[in-house]
């Protein structure tokens, strides 16, 4: 599978996050070439047209199942978020995406919309891959801006090297997780942009319990 390391801080430059899941490569000029070679401004929030490049299935990727997340980290905003957000419900889902990315940006719209009629004991939250620290303020007004345009008014963290062990394993963006209220990963990663897929885990993991 293609890898291209996107532009960083050092731990999610390790990481290594496929951009293959975005149906295209960035060029040097900071815009998106997609797979059949045409392109477009990564500025624009891509909302357009194109079809989702298959990432791989989640064989692909190692099981995170049992692991505990534990960080601090900044949302859009500029308020601080640590893992006490996962206690607050009995299930969490966390999209990880990123403002380079097609098929994250097209499913944002169905995901605010799936936010605001979740269960009370269930919650989604976002994880921006590409925003580089307080000064990148290009990536982090983009993604202000996806969201935005897409109505999805729902948690938005920026990554940082507190999420290092769970994007080492992450091949492709979007790929969504699920926590339980303890904080730890349970169930498989859905590799992808596929809100029935996401929403069929909540529904069999509350059946559940």
């Amino acid at each position: 599978m293609k890898r291209v390391q996107m532009k960083l801080c050092s731990v999610l430059l390790a990481a290594g996050i496929a951009m293959a899941g975005c149906g295209g490569t960035n060029d040097t000029t900071g815009n998106q070439t997609d797979t059949n070679g045409t392109t477009a401004n990564r500025t624009d929030t891509e909302a357009a047209t194109g079809s989702q490049t298959d990432i791989g299935s989640a064989a692909e990727q190692e099981d995170s199942s049992g692991v505990t997340l534990a960080f601090t980290a900044k949302d859009l905003e500029g308020n601080t978020v640590t893992e006490s957000i996962f206690a607050e419900k009995d299930l969490t889902v966390l999209n990880i995406w990123g403002t380079f990315c097609g098929p994250c940006i097209r499913e944002m719209p169905e995901l605010g919309e799936w936010a605001s009629k979740m269960p009370d004991n269930v919650q989604i939250v976002g994880l921006v891959i590409d925003i580089a620290g307080d000064e990148d303020t290009e990536h982090h007004d983009l993604a202000v801006e996806i969201m935005e345009s897409a109505d999805a008014d729902f948690l938005q963290m920026i990554a940082n090297a507190d999420f290092a062990d769970i994007l080492k394993d992450v091949i492709g963006v979007p790929t969504t997780i699920f926590i339980d209220k303890d904080g730890n990963i349970v169930g498989d990663p859905v590799i992808g942009a596929d809100v029935d897929a996401y929403k069929k885990f909540v529904e069999e993991y509350l059946d559940g319990q």
